[in-house]
């Protein structure tokens, strides 16, 4: 009887564990172009954590650096226009921002909900990241966003204009 209450309980845990990584959220990633997704280049899964939503990145063909990244305001990576310029994944908006606080201030601070701890890419081109954005609180209000790597890095504040100096897109994948 011991045996079997054990299995039960076993099997309950391990259907739990199945319910909560059935919850997770991903984002295959792509290059952005001005003429929409380039070339697959990995994935980020976003999960719950008791501090915040924890984003694992899992991505190749980046330049090495530090870039920003951000969840924006549309479920869209095709490419949009700035001043009659095509600009890489345009269609993904603005960073998510549902307070309407119009302030980029960094995963830590009281801005924009979209703003992600900068993503560090090594030498090789590859990032393999665990990073937590602690203001995330409800990962499932993600669904259907795009996630985007900005070519440069990302200073957390709304100087130098756009958005820190983050720069021009230059990878995006809708959130499911």
């Amino acid at each position: 009887m011991k045996h079997l209450f054990a299995v039960a309980v076993l099997a309950g845990g391990l259907g739990l564990m199945a319910d909560a990584r059935a919850a997770d959220l991903h984002a295959d990633m792509h290059l952005a172009t001005p003429t929409g997704p380039g070339e697959a280049i990995g994935t980020v899964t976003i999960s719950r954590v008791p501090s915040g939503a924890m984003f694992d990145t899992n991505l190749k063909g980046l330049p090495a650096g530090p870039h920003g990244f951000h969840v924006h305001e549309n479920g869209s990576c095709a490419p949009g226009t700035a001043n009659g310029q095509p600009v890489a994944a345009g269609g993904a908006g603005g960073h998510l921002d549902p307070a309407k606080t119009g302030h980029h201030e960094g995963p830590r601070g009281h801005g924009h909900l979209g703003d992600l701890p900068v993503l560090q890419v090594s030498k090789n081109g590859t990032a393999k990241e665990h990073m937590i954005a602690p203001a995330i609180k409800d990962i499932d209000q993600l669904r259907g966003h795009a996630l985007v790597i900005h070519a440069g890095g990302d200073n957390y504040s709304d100087t130098p204009a756009p958005l820190g100096g983050g720069g021009g897109r230059i990878a995006c994948g809708v959130i499911e």
